[in-house]
């Protein structure tokens, strides 16, 4: 029977040392207050930065997701060793058959467009517009960029192969050229050639990443069309199956690159992979050195917190020197003291996480309506505050130990005869 009693009992006697604890506390209100400080500070600080970086995540996540993580950008590239580091851009460039069977080769890819970029004169009878951006696409493009035709059609592959002078154009393009909303069978000068209008591509997502992603005026023409009329210099855009593949379709990508454009096995790449997922990868170990540089700043804050909590109650015991003798002197066993004292120091550090997680949570606030501060995601995750209430309680612990064993170990004669 005393054994079922036995957890009732330290339940009881661990809710009657916090609230002697709490007691404590509210009698030197100010001197604990003071105390706690540091801890709140470091905690509040610590919360505050994981929020921050929480819903910094977040939008980048969110960014990048609207662009596509599956999608892999493949580019030129003149490498720094090899036959080909002093070679010509026209030797290094892209040319559309190295990419034929590429999806057939690539079992990780589940489509691809090759892409064009050149800036050129559009015209609409009295309208013009000056340096407009003129890219050439494969039909594919809708779908790996996620921008469809919201008017008319897209391109077919009868106009991919017979490079016809048609066009999709944005929005920004039509009101510009003052088009009718409905513009399809209208028709255009892009530098001196005439080009049928067929369709109307949705607006670009805006991206605080990539400032001029969508902006101003397109116009898009087919691939093969583009190819012939302006010889610009093409690179591809590729969507793996998913993103957990994406490393594997990059590898498949370059092996079959490396094949087309003939090279040997000791020449480097003359081309560059980009995998988005990467980017998220390199943003989550930044991320991670950010909060462990942060962590060892609050470690800082919370050990100069920690000695101001041994110091106070290495004072409390020294004030408390009679009652701690009294309670000896009635029975009360060593361990009932250390034990009284332990608590106390972990109350008030747990108390001072507390207020600190408070802290970080009106600072995530006011960071989520800072203006351009782009937080407006930010949030305390359940694991932060578990770990910076218990990292606090744990302060407690580690410096309130040498007091409570100060406190447990005084003679009871001696200490009743303290002034």
């Amino acid at each position: 029977m005393s054994l079922l009693r036995t957890p009732f009992y330290l339940a009881r006697f661990l809710l009657q040392s916090i609230l002697l604890a709490l007691g404590q506390i509210w009698m030197n209100k100010t001197r604990s207050v003071l105390t706690t400080t540091g801890i709140v500070i470091g905690v509040a600080a610590v919360t505050a930065v994981i929020a921050a970086l929480t819903g910094l995540r977040s939008n980048i996540l969110g960014e990048f997701e609207a662009l596509g993580t599956n999608k892999l950008y493949i580019i030129p590239y003149r490498p720094d060793t090899g036959r080909f580091q002093h070679a010509s851009g026209r030797t290094l460039r892209f040319t559309p058959d190295q990419f034929d069977g590429l999806v057939e080769h690539c079992p990780s890819v589940a489509g691809f467009t090759l892409l064009a970029d050149a800036a050129d004169k559009v015209i609409r009878g009295d309208r013009s517009i000056d340096g407009a951006r003129i890219t050439g696409i494969q039909p594919a493009w809708h779908e790996i960029e996620n921008r469809t035709v919201t008017l008319g059609r897209p391109f077919s592959l009868l106009d991919e192969q017979r490079a016809a002078y048609v066009c999709l154009i944005n929005p920004e393009t039509r009101d510009q050229l003052r088009l009718d909303r409905d513009c399809n069978g209208q028709s255009i000068y892009i530098g001196n050639r005439r080009f049928l209008i067929v369709g109307v591509v949705e607006p670009a997502v805006q991206s605080a990443l990539f400032l001029n992603q969508g902006e101003g005026a397109e116009v898009f023409v087919p691939f093969r069309t583009h190819w012939n009329v302006w010889q610009s210099r093409l690179i591809a855009i590729a969507a793996s199956q998913s993103p957990d593949v994406s490393d594997d379709a990059r590898a498949e990508v370059r092996f079959f690159l490396r094949q087309t454009r003939e090279l040997k096995p000791d020449d480097p790449d003359t081309f560059r992979i980009e995998v988005i997922e990467q980017y998220l990868r390199q943003f989550d170990r930044v991320a991670a050195t950010i909060t462990m540089v942060a962590g060892a700043i609050v470690g800082v804050s919370l050990l100069v917190g920690g000695v101001g909590i041994m110091n106070i109650m290495l004072v409390s015991v020294s004030e408390r020197t009679r009652e701690i003798g009294l309670r000896k002197a009635v029975g009360a066993r060593p361990a009932a003291i250390l034990f009284q004292f332990l608590i106390e120091a972990v109350t008030l550090c747990s108390l001072g996480g507390l207020l600190g997680i408070a802290g970080g949570w009106a600072l995530t606030l006011l960071m989520a309506v800072l203006p351009g501060a782009q937080l407006d995601k930010a949030y305390i995750p359940l694991w932060a505050i578990a770990v910076a209430f218990g990292f606090s309680a744990l302060v407690g612990v580690f410096f309130g130990m040498f007091p409570a064993f100060k406190a447990a170990g005084l003679d009871p004669i001696e200490a009743l005869r303290h002034e």
